[in-house]
């Protein structure tokens, strides 16, 4: 264990030596203060590009949904059409088997896209 410092070893000139024990203090307090500033400077990145990214992202949702509303509009709006030439259960059940055939057509285009790597 190291010996406490002794006031009357303290070094009073620029060329004398530091107890091994105060430098040592020193060291882990200097390490403390420089892991707490790079944690603080870490925690002030994130906020910023979290801030930065919070309207996007509303936006974007925004926008999803009221993509998924005009597809449903869409999707009524053919249902309605087929319903004066083949009724309404007949309709809806082409409209499904469209909307579905287009539902895999481009699934089966992503998982080809993802087994080539492109």
């Amino acid at each position: 264990m190291l010996k406490p410092i002794d006031p009357a070893m303290h070094p009073t000139g620029p060329n004398e030596e530091r107890p091994v024990g105060e430098l040592v203090h020193r060291l882990v307090e200097d390490g403390k203060a420089y892991a707490r500033a790079e944690v603080n400077l870490a925690k002030a990145i994130a906020t910023a590009k979290g801030k930065a990214l919070a309207l996007p992202v509303g936006l974007f949702a925004t926008a999803f949904v009221l993509v998924l509303a005009g597809v449903t509009a869409l999707a009524v709006g053919v249902v309605i059409a087929l319903a004066k030439f083949v009724g309404p259960l007949a309709a809806g059940l082409i409209s499904l088997l469209i909307f579905a055939g287009i539902a895999g057509l481009l699934s089966y285009i992503a998982i080809t896209k993802l087994r080539s790597g492109a």
